[in-house]
């Protein structure tokens, strides 16, 4: 059973149409504003584990002053100790200095001492949750433009409820529609009508046979027309954590911030296929990195295509044109995949290639930065910290899964370093015990770890701009990609002080006035979003 939902807006007032009796049913307004309970939803299960017992020991006179019960390998911690033996035991024995036995007189030894008795498989019973209802969010009458949608007619907001529990269903949903408290069957077509650039805000939950429902969700929904009045089009976007189908326009739920209307600029888009994202753009570091591993044909060149410092000789470059182009777009594919998957934009994401590496992964360029996209210290650094997902499978990789439940921020400086050092070693594309003294493989695997440095960037100058937007002023969508940049480019630093410069000045939070405050030393980022927000790798 489906539930419609009509709705239409005039300036900025909600008013609802009558509820519509169809072959979906009916929409309610009713006491569903209230706040849900949430998933509440427990089971108890026996657990297998080995259970180890200790003894702590007096050395006086080698008696069992306590039994300690732990469910790991090694030593009992403290706060075992203590709720095994009580506070009084506990001390004694974190005083106890260490003793010589080597006399063979332990009685000479004082305080207590722990001593390994025995371990064994055993069984407990313990709590497990169980996974809770959700509502996917989804649009009807719309198709993908652009990194928007765009609609012929006025479009229908879906919700859909999902049970995970065998045997249990969603009795129905609920929610508030711009501050309006409504019912309806586990599927809601929401018809939208047009909104302000703020859009509206949707509140929803599922509730569930099991007696209990969801967490409370949202989505904020803009509805508008085209500036051009030649275009008759509906452009539709929404932010939503629940949202199921194409990828939303790229970091735009991080920063809880539309596109423009009517889609993003093209250095921001995604190519319709792959063969539109090749290039043909002559590198001098990449012909010179060609030619010496002998990739290129100069033979007829009598300079052997490179000049005396090897750097590519003018009859260099256009020998080894083909070889240039070939190479640039050999990562292209799997940049095209990751843009699908993770909402990086492609261009992007392969112009930061081309201004960091000109695509020859194996060698720096006057920096200690590694790979494709030219991965510091400090940047993978951003990556960990500001990519939970991506450091969550990262981290079980290096580290056992205990230290990482820790979450990268609650690790010893020891681990955090261990971490970065092993992200920046598996971008590294140098090899030189490879035939061309670059692991290809490496390098092609790394095209996804960079999809994902960059997300961690969309998320980091988004708070750096928010610390440090005094005013509170609005910031375009399009400025904060720009800032990411910035961010990705040259740091935070220089991206906050920008920032604060600007606002402190009542200037708009836009990338004209941001840049024009970076300072002499950070300079170097405004070329460098210049040439690839221009589409010039």
């Amino acid at each position: 059973m489906r539930t419609r939902i009509r709705a239409v807006w005039a300036a900025i007032t909600l008013l609802f149409l009558f509820a519509a009796v169809s072959a979906f049913g009916t929409w309610h307004v009713s006491a569903a504003g209230i706040q849900p309970p949430g998933p509440d939803r427990f089971i108890v299960v026996t657990q297998n584990y080995t259970a180890y017992e200790w003894w702590l020991t007096s050395w006086v006179d080698n008696k069992i002053a306590c039994t300690i019960k732990v469910d790991h390998e090694g030593l009992p911690t403290s706060s075992e100790i203590y709720a095994s033996c009580g506070a009084t035991l506990t001390q004694k024995w974190s005083a106890t200095r260490p003793c010589d036995t080597s006399d063979d007189n332990p009685s000479a030894c004082l305080g207590y001492y722990l001593l390994f008795n025995k371990s064994e498989s055993a069984q407990r019973q313990v709590s497990a949750v169980q996974p809770p209802p959700v509502v996917w969010v989804t649009l009807d009458g719309c198709v993908p433009f652009n990194s928007t949608f765009r609609c012929d007619t006025l479009p229908t907001l879906v919700l859909t409820g999902e049970e995970p529990l065998a045997g249990e269903t969603i009795t129905g949903l609920a929610g508030r529609l711009d501050g309006e408290a409504f019912t309806c069957d586990p599927v809601c077509q929401v018809d939208l009508a047009p909104t302000d650039e703020e859009g509206i805000l949707i509140e929803f939950w599922a509730n569930s046979s099991y007696g209990d429902s969801s967490v409370l969700f949202d989505a904020r929904v803009r509805v508008t027309s085209s500036a051009d009045p030649t275009d008759q089009s509906w452009y539709v976007d929404v932010l939503s954590t629940q949202w199921r189908g194409t990828p939303l326009a790229s970091c735009s739920q991080t920063w809880k911030t539309f596109p423009p209307v009517g889609g993003v600029p093209a250095w921001l888009s995604n190519p319709p296929d792959v063969e539109t994202l090749a290039t043909s753009i002559s590198y001098d570091y990449l012909a010179a990195k060609l030619i010496t591993h002998g990739l290129a044909d100069v033979s007829s060149c009598t300079d052997g295509g490179l000049l005396a410092d090897g750097v590519a000789s003018p009859c260099g470059l256009e020998a080894s044109r083909s070889a240039v182009g070939d190479w640039q777009n050999r990562f292209d594919s799997l940049i095209f995949s990751e843009a699908q998957k993770t909402g990086i934009p492609a261009r992007v994401l392969k112009s930061i290639f081309s201004r960091e590496s000109q695509f020859w992964p194996g060698v720096t360029i006057g920096h200690p930065e590694a790979g494709l996209g030219q991965m510091t210290m400090g940047g993978a650094d951003v990556t960990l910290l500001w990519n939970p997902p991506f450091y969550e499978q990262f981290c079980s990789s290096t580290l056992d899964a205990g230290t990482c439940r820790q979450g990268y921020a609650h690790l010893t400086s020891a681990q955090q370093e261990t971490l970065r050092d092993a992200l920046v070693v598996s971008v590294d594309g140098a090899c030189p015990d490879c035939a061309l003294g670059i692991d290809l493989d490496h390098a092609e695997k790394s095209v996804g770890t960079f999809a994902e440095t960059l997300l961690a960037n969309c998320a980091q100058a988004g708070m750096v701009v928010e610390l440090n937007n005094i005013s509170n002023a609005p910031v375009g969508y399009v400025d904060l990609w720009q800032f990411t940049l910035v961010n990705y480019n040259a740091g935070p630093g220089c991206l906050g002080l920008a920032v604060n410069k600007t606002s402190r000045s009542g200037e708009p939070l836009d990338w004209e006035h941001v840049s024009s405050h970076l300072t002499p030393v950070c300079q170097g980022a405004k070329d460098y979003v210049i040439a690839i927000s221009s589409n010039s790798p």
